[in-house]
């Protein structure tokens, strides 16, 4: 790592006294909000976006990245109206941990098989 390079420990540790993901609504722009993830980056900007894009409540969805030393995202939504940006944001949250639950079970098992395979 060169001189200049940032601690691996600032871009993952949340700093003390602040929240790990906030919420801003959308003054200017009807049912949206901006939510701002700390030490997130490209990886869970896309996942949370792609799952907001699969509710049909969801008008828009979309995330930044300001800039590689800046350890936060921003995703805002935008909904019809039935749902609140935060009930979609939080419905995409919990349907992404139950596919990744479903995916590392099913690792599980499959590397389980493999090892009783071996035996």
């Amino acid at each position: 790592m060169g001189i200049n390079a940032p601690d691996r420990y600032e871009r993952f540790v949340v700093p003390e006294g602040l929240q790990k993901i906030s919420i801003e609504k959308d003054t200017k722009v009807t049912n949206a909000a901006t939510f701002t993830l700390q030490r997130e980056d490209h990886t869970v900007g896309n996942l949370v976006r792609m799952q907001l894009h699969r509710d049909k409540e969801v008008i828009f969805a979309g995330y930044k990245f300001p800039h590689p030393l800046e350890y936060h995202i921003f995703i805002k939504v935008q909904t019809m109206g039935k749902k609140s940006p935060r009930e979609a944001f939080d419905d995409s949250l919990s349907d992404l941990i139950m596919e990744l639950d479903d995916i590392r079970s099913k690792f599980q098992s499959e590397a389980q098989q493999r090892r009783d395979m071996q035996h």
